[in-house]
Formats: structure tokens, C-alpha cells, sequence
């Protein structure tokens, strides 16, 4: 559990020495004070920082520094639009991420997909498990890879657990389209991008062919046409 009053901590690495997290929040201030109240560039695949696994955020940071930190990840996230940003998608190797998903407004793809709406939240240090074998393919995209989507399986539902900005221990189960979301994010910060998962057979460009295939419910076209298993 991390200390949730930004008291400085330091852990011990394998090889018995104080591995110092000061790094954590220098890099944090100085990407405040370099985008102030705009808005913070997102990280692209190919950045070494994407497939680092994050560090666990230990209250580095005094909680004016963590919501200021958050406020910009926000901001960052819906003016992108997305529905998830991980810390390493702004190029910060720590354990951190914000979700929201207000729903596309199309009743059957949100029936058929689960695609419920997802409050505002963040999660800390988070860890997801599958409640079950079913697993489920659909079209997704990425902040960090402009341009594409693919098909990803993945668990229709999920035990989670991590805590929140202020410390305080969650573990819930979530299924469907915010499911989807967490594991997401949740792989941002152990190093992998959806690509790793995907049904390369279904990569598209989103602006022609992905955009197409994503509107149907499910994408059994999408299966038929370009040559890939649907779970």
C-alpha cells in the first residue's frame, strides 16, 4: 500500500540497495511546469517508456502534486478523445491511470458490447484477474498508436484491484466495455500495447477501414472478410 500523505519513500531494489523515487517526481513537476494548464503530449509506440513496466506509485508526490498530475492526465485523455490514459502514455514510468467512458450514444452496439458508462476514477497501482474463461473480441484503438485499430480478446470480466488517489484499497469485479478499459490500462503499465494481444489479420487504419469495421456490434465481417478467428 502506498503512503497516501506524499511522505518520501524509498524501496529496496534486488540487490539489497535504497533505490531512490526522488526521479518520480522531478519528472512529474517538471512536465506540470513545462505544460501548465494545456495539454500533456502523448507518448507513441516506439518510446522506450511503453514497454518499461511502470513503477508502483509509493505517495511520491504530496496530494496537491498527485491532483495536479491527474487533472492534466484528464484533460489530456478527453481532449485526445479517449476513454483511458496511462502515466507511461505521457512518459511517466509510474503506476498510475485515469478511465471515463461516457458511452457513443448507439443503443445496439452499447447493448451488445456492455458498453455501460464508466464514472471518472483513477487507479493506482492496479492488477486485474479474469472471474472467468469467457473471453470476447472486439474492435479497439490506442492513444500511443495514432492511426490503427484491431481486434483484441479479452476477459468478459475481471476481478480488479488497486487503490485510489487517496489511498484507499479497491476490489471489485467489472465486466464488459469497462472491463475492457482497465485491462487496457492495466497493461500499459507492465510494458504492453493492445498490438501484442491483437488479431493482426483485423489491423486497420481508423480513419478508412477500421472506422467501418467498428460500427458493426460485433465484427463478424470484419472475421469473415479479412481472415481471422472471432473468440
Amino acid at each position: 500500500m502506498w503512503s497516501a500523505n506524499g511522505s518520501h519513500c524509498e524501496r529496496t531494489g534486488g540487490n539489497g540497495a535504497a533505490v531512490s523515487d526522488v526521479r518520480v517526481r522531478e519528472q512529474v513537476l517538471r512536465l506540470l511546469e513545462q505544460v501548465g494548464s494545456g495539454l500533456a503530449p502523448i507518448v507513441q509506440a516506439g518510446d522506450p517508456v511503453l514497454r518499461a513496466v511502470a513503477l508502483p506509485y509509493d505517495g511520491e508526490l504530496v496530494p496537491e502534486e498527485l491532483d495536479a498530475l491527474l487533472a492534466l492526465m484528464f484533460r489530456t485523455m478527453a481532449a485526445a478523445p479517449g476513454v483511458g490514459l496511462a502515466a507511461p502514455q505521457i512518459g511517466l514510468g509510474v503506476a498510475l491511470a485515469v478511465v471515463q467512458d461516457p458511452g457513443v450514444g448507439l443503443p445496439e452496439l452499447e447493448a451488445v458490447r456492455e458498453r455501460t458508462p464508466l464514472a471518472p476514477r483513477v487507479l493506482v497501482n492496479p492488477r486485474y484477474s479474469p472471474v472467468d474463461g469467457r473471453t470476447v473480441g472486439f474492435y479497439e484503438g490506442c492513444l500511443s498508436v495514432e492511426g490503427y485499430a484491431a481486434v483484441v480478446a479479452r476477459h468478459h470480466g475481471v476481478n480488479l484491484v488497486g487503490w485510489d488517489e487517496r489511498g484507499r484499497p479497491f476490489d471489485e469485479v467489472l465486466t464488459g466495455w469497462p472491463a475492457r478499459i482497465v485491462q487496457h490500462e492495466t497493461d500499459h503499465l507492465g510494458g504492453t500495447l493492445y498490438l501484442d494481444k491483437a488479431e493482426i489479420r483485423s489491423l486497420a487504419a481508423s480513419a478508412g477501414w477500421g472506422g467501418h469495421w467498428a460500427l458493426e456490434p460485433v465484427p463478424r465481417t470484419a472475421a469473415a472478410e479479412l481472415g481471422f478467428p472471432l473468440p
